[in-house]
């Protein structure tokens, strides 16, 4: 018996997408197939990047990396938020504040608790507990580099902005992705999130930490161990007990994160949280 003609070996009888523009391409040259107007719609760059087609292109950035990591088999993962400016200590001399260079020791914190929480995963066959940072330098980069010492996988979830920017060379290349949206890359780091391990940064670490605080504080998120390392640090750049004092946020909202110093108490202090009353199992709600 002869083989079954090759469309009746894929999913559906249909023609794909794919051999729509491989045909597409080979089409004769005439005016009417040189009009923008010819082009496939959802091959069409011009057309995609059109004002009207936002909706199309914020679900897409939720799509892809969702399917992505969903085949790849992540299940849950542990956040990393901290500062692109952070130099590991062998190149604290090229920091450009003394601070900075005093903040580099989290540059090591990072590398080792992502390389701990990484072990763990390996054990689950990187289901569960897999690191996930926003792709850059920095306290990112440490993240991602823990994970490699571990010999394991981590994920990159990159950003375009007005500067260069390239991910670091320690995330998996198959779990590095790249956002035009900053909304929808934050939905992806907090909608697997078991944990969250938040180290000092800036405004970008700034918006994520308290985007993260806020959906727990309001019940729109499931409570979920937060770790910020170098209590000093926050505690300075941020006086949390005016907040308290002030009435503006409860007592118990305090109760929400903790203070760490090093991977090694972070990694305690997640296996011991206290999920409260409202504890589910299921991950944060999607």
């Amino acid at each position: 018996m002869s083989n079954p003609p090759e469309h009746l070996l894929r999913r559906h009888p249909l023609r794909d997408s794919h051999m729509d523009m491989e045909a597409a391409q080979h089409t004769p040259d005439t005016a009417q197939t040189r009009a923008p107007a010819y082009k496939l719609a959802f091959s069409d760059v011009d057309f995609m990047c059109r004002d009207e087609l936002r909706p199309v292109r914020l679900q897409l950035e939720l799509l892809k990396p969702e399917m992505m990591m969903a085949e790849y088999g992540v299940e849950s993962t542990i956040v990393m938020f901290g500062g692109a400016r952070i130099p590991e200590p062998a190149k604290k001399e090229s920091a450009k504040t003394k601070t900075l260079a005093d903040l580099s020791k989290y540059y090591d914190e990072a590398r080792t608790f992502a390389r701990l929480m990484t072990e763990r995963a390996k054990k689950n066959g990187h289901r569960e507990d897999v690191i996930v940072t926003g792709g850059g330098p920095g306290v990112m980069e440490a993240g991602n580099r823990g994970a490699v010492d571990a010999g394991g996988v981590s994920i990159g979830l990159n950003i375009v902005l007005p500067h260069e920017q390239a991910p670091n060379e320690y995330v998996t290349p198959d779990l590095c992705f790249n956002f035009h949206y900053f909304a929808i890359r934050k939905m992806h780091f907090l909608m697997r999130a078991k944990a969250l391990a938040v180290f000092p940064g800036g405004f970008g670490t700034l918006d994520e930490m308290f985007e993260t605080l806020t959906l727990i504080q309001t019940g729109r998120m499931n409570r979920i161990p937060v770790v910020l390392f170098g209590g000093e640090f926050w505690q300075k750049i941020i006086n949390w007990d005016a907040l308290a004092d002030a009435g503006t946020i409860s007592r118990d909202d305090l109760d929400l994160f903790r203070f760490v110093e090093t991977a090694e108490e972070a990694i305690a202090a997640i296996d011991a949280w206290d999920y409260g009353e409202g504890r589910r199992d299921a991950l944060p709600g999607r």
